[in-house]
């Protein structure tokens, strides 16, 4: 879970997104919230949203935001049985499934508020409606269809099974056409967001007894190391693998190697 802060307000004074994404099947909740919602109503939304239709959740992946780190929420998800798992600054792929939503997120109600005017909230839920039926090649299949495990029933496919083309109100007429137009932006952005990546993406393999350099981002106006801003090191500490976890997991010696014979970056 994560949230899209600093959007302009609406007419029912909601400026924030709280975005909840299923690791599993990729289904994805965007809830209308406001800055001064109290914890104790973010509870309630959580309640009604998440835990009525999906059960109490095992763990949450999330960053270290001030709801998410209150007594409060922690003392819920004890009693509900939930692990909060948090991420750090140097390892943001954490929750990373939740970041590259709310980019693709974005990208729809830009071209959403561009193309069809009024607010932002207006159209939120024909974009969770076509996110969740869109084709993920993580998964093979969209999010509804690994979820329920049957295809989303919808307008844009209701020819498709050989009932009568739509006769009905203007409105459903108008949802259809924006379903589609929709759809087709977040085809754009995720096809944009892939040629960025493969641009700097490179396969990167090490074994047991490597010396690797940790690369780190230094915050703007953040003392770290001694140093401020730009003066950061790009890259810390050669550090030795003693363990390979996973793919791109690694578990590393936390005392420094003082004369590196190899290093990889």
């Amino acid at each position: 879970m994560d949230f899209i802060t600093k959007l302009p307000k609406t007419a029912s004074g909601c400026d924030i997104i709280w975005v909840i994404v299923d690791r599993l099947t990729k289904s994805a909740h965007f809830l209308p919230i406001k800055e001064t919602d109290k914890l104790e109503k973010l509870t309630r939304i959580y309640l009604k949203e998440i835990v009525s239709r999906h059960g109490v959740p095992i763990s949450f992946i999330s960053d270290r935001d001030s709801r998410f780190t209150a007594h409060f929420w922690k003392s819920l998800h004890k009693a509900l049985g939930t692990r909060l798992d948090m991420s750090t600054a140097y390892h943001p792929q954490t929750d990373g499934q939740s970041e590259r939503t709310i980019q693709t997120l974005e990208d729809m109600l830009r071209a959403c508020v561009i193309d069809f005017g009024n607010s932002w909230e207006t159209h939120l839920p024909l974009v969770e409606f076509s996110y969740n039926n869109s084709y993920h090649t993580s998964i093979g299949s969209a999010p509804f269809e690994a979820l329920y495990g049957h295809k989303c029933r919808s307008p844009l496919c209701w020819a498709e099974v050989g009932e009568n083309q739509l006769t009905g109100p203007e409105l459903v007429h108008e949802t259809t056409e924006k379903i589609v137009q929709i759809r087709n932006r977040m085809a754009a952005a995720r096809d944009r967001q892939k040629s960025y990546t493969d641009k700097r993406r490179k396969p990167l393999e090490f074994q047991v007894g490597d010396r690797v350099l940790l690369k780190v981002s230094p915050w703007k106006g953040v003392i770290r190391f001694g140093k401020r801003g730009k003066l950061n090191p790009r890259y810390i500490e050669p550090f030795e693998i003693t363990k390979r976890i996973g793919p791109v997991a690694y578990c590393h010696n936390p005392r420094r190697v003082r004369n590196p014979r190899r290093v990889t970056q």
